[in-house]
């Protein structure tokens, strides 16, 4: 056992499916089937994230869901560099992609999931304090600004990468902290092109809290 955990490969393997079912762990659905609002899949967009569950008109669950799917990317990344200290850096990386992998394609939902917003600030706050708080201040502003979710999380995942490599560089010791908020970036943004498109048309939905029931 204690040789299993000194060879590099299965640090990381372990590391990836931890956090990947860290990630899977569905929250939104969880709080609404248990507040007797049914499937949160049928509800709105479909999706398991924090803005459908605002959809519902339960302002407190969404605020529940948004934390802990966005805890849930944070304490993935936080345990994998305090169980594996001497590869933090790899392992680190590996826990903050999986664990939004795991949101997205939940395998407690059949494989499906949101869309990686809120775990993958989570992660990335985690990863990059500094990357991870431009990322909610963006979000934020825009997303005030437009009424728009989808584009403050758009915004927010275009900009991170950037600060990311201004902040670290590609130098070897960094160099996975940009290129792995490169990666989660272009996950969650192509995780959107549905919205991408609604949005360049006009029709994507503003933030709501009425309830929806289709």
């Amino acid at each position: 056992m204690i040789y299993f955990f000194h060879n590099n490969l299965c640090v990381f393997i372990v590391t990836g499916i931890f956090s990947y079912l860290l990630g899977s762990i569905p929250f939104g659905p969880l709080f609404t089937r248990f507040a007797g609002l049914g499937d949160l899949r049928h509800i709105g967009s479909g999706n398991t994230g924090a803005t459908n569950v605002l959809r519902t008109g339960r302002k407190g669950l969404a605020a529940a869901t948004l934390l802990l799917d966005a805890a849930k990317g944070s304490i993935a990344v936080i345990l994998a560099s305090v169980f594996f200290p001497h590869l933090s850096s790899q392992t680190s990386a590996i826990a903050a992609l999986a664990a939004v992998i795991g949101h997205c394609y939940s395998i407690f939902l059949g494989f499906r999931g949101g869309k990686g917003v809120a775990t993958g600030l989570g992660a990335l706050l985690a990863l990059s304090p500094t990357t991870g708080l431009f990322g909610c201040a963006t979000w934020l502003c825009v997303a005030w600004i437009t009424r728009i979710s989808s584009a403050g999380a758009l915004a927010a995942f275009i900009f991170m990468p950037i600060v990311a490599s201004i902040k670290y560089g590609f130098s070897l010791q960094h160099s996975f902290i940009p290129i792995t908020t490169f990666l989660i970036s272009a996950f969650v943004v192509t995780r959107h092109h549905s919205n991408i498109t609604r949005i360049l048309s006009g029709k994507e939905s503003k933030i709501s809290t009425h309830k929806q029931t289709h």
